[in-house]
């Protein structure tokens, strides 16, 4: 049993690439993949579409779908050039959750440049939660299959020394759900972003909302404890959001959400000249949204991100000077993780094979071996 990794193919007649120097490199016609119509994935790559469009002739189609598999297939059997992606750039990466079946495993990807997004523990004011700690045995929401949040409440209990067993872990159908039940007094704490329109709600209701801080990233223990879930997140300070301001910012988590991503086999002169477009034609889409300045380059081409950067996104982000030795380090040991992974996948399919173990008993398997042959 082998496992076969393929890169995003062009679509139409192949790009012959003059210089790679010139954003002028584009293909004259993309295919995107984001998350669903209304997201602000989906917005901000319409956005993004729409300045290129305008300034270098380029057509944009976006393929939007509200599944991890739904970006990533397309990707993977070449109809979608780029994906403008989320947490399942990692989970594939890992092989996990979804990715964890046999005819995905770790997928080869590497990120052009992702936004910085914020992430935070919503937590009902008259609670009793000033502190991450404070969580302990209060009802936390777990969203049903969407481990995407999930990975991040549970980086979030880890800076605090919890884990699911350590709250009242209340189980709901869906993210909005998560949100409403704050506001019913069903949850306690939810995972999520600060802009929802339940949260403005529940600032403005009875209960009323607090922001947690992180602990500090001095803080190595609590910080060594979260990226053992997931070594993807940081800390910031998000000024906007419900009960958020300038004068009252909150210390939250920070990860990457939209990930512009690619196969590692993607053209370097291509990924060079995209990077370098996205860049340069900041201006023409950075007032679409409040979150939107988060694009510029000096903090969307800079680790860490789901997955290790593209040779051609390095090239630009070094001559522009936004990479540095430091960026460089954290790429390489990131390659080594995925790599790990990879061959670590493909003994473990033939161990596999060898001991002829069913289908329907891989994913238990491959968990095993994972615990067993992966820090």
């Amino acid at each position: 049993m082998t496992c076969k990794f393929t890169g995003a193919a062009m679509l139409g007649a192949s790009l012959v690439v003059a210089s790679a120097a010139q954003a002028g490199d584009l293909p004259r016609s993309m295919v995107w993949s984001s998350y669903d119509v209304g997201s602000s994935g989906y917005v901000e790559a319409s956005a993004i579409a729409d300045a290129l469009a305008r300034a270098e002739d380029v057509r944009v189609r976006i393929m939007p779908s509200g599944t991890a598999i739904g970006r990533m297939l397309p990707m993977r059997t070449g109809r979608v050039d780029y994906g403008f992606l989320a947490n399942e750039v990692f989970f594939a990466t890992e092989a996990i959750y979804e990715f964890s079946a046999q005819e995905w495993g770790p997928q080869d990807l590497r990120v052009l440049l992702g936004r910085p997004a914020s992430f935070g523990m919503a937590v009902a004011g008259d609670a009793g939660v000033d502190t991450l700690e404070d969580l302990r045995g209060k009802r936390v929401a777990y969203v049903q299959a969407n481990p995407s949040v999930n990975i991040k409440v549970e980086a979030m209990l880890a800076l605090a020394g919890l884990t699911w067993d350590d709250v009242d872990r209340i189980e709901v159908p869906s993210f909005a759900a998560s949100t409403r039940g704050l506001i019913e007094g069903t949850i306690d704490a939810a995972g999520t972003v600060t802009t929802g329109a339940n949260l403005y709600e529940l600032e403005s209701s009875a209960r009323g909302i607090v922001w947690p801080d992180l602990p500090p990233e001095e803080d190595t223990e609590a910080w060594d404890r979260l990226r053992e879930v997931a070594p993807i997140f940081e800390a910031m300070s998000e000024p906007i959001g419900a009960g958020l301001s300038e004068d009252n910012p909150a210390i939250l988590m920070s990860y990457r959400y939209p990930m512009v991503t690619v196969y590692a086999d993607h053209d370097a002169d291509e990924v060079y000249a995209m990077t370098k477009a996205i860049a340069e034609h900041f201006d023409l889409y950075k007032d679409v949204s409040a979150a939107m300045p988060r694009w510029s380059v000096d903090q969307a081409g800079i680790p860490p991100t789901d997955a290790p950067f593209h040779e051609g996104a390095i090239r630009y982000l070094t001559e522009i000077g936004v990479w540095t030795d430091e960026h460089q380090a954290w790429n390489d040991a990131r390659l080594e993780r995925l790599n790990a992974v990879i061959e670590e996948w493909e003994k473990a399919q033939d161990a596999a094979l060898e001991q002829q173990i069913p289908g329907n008993q891989w994913a238990g398997f491959w968990a095993d071996w994972r615990d067993e042959n992966l820090d």
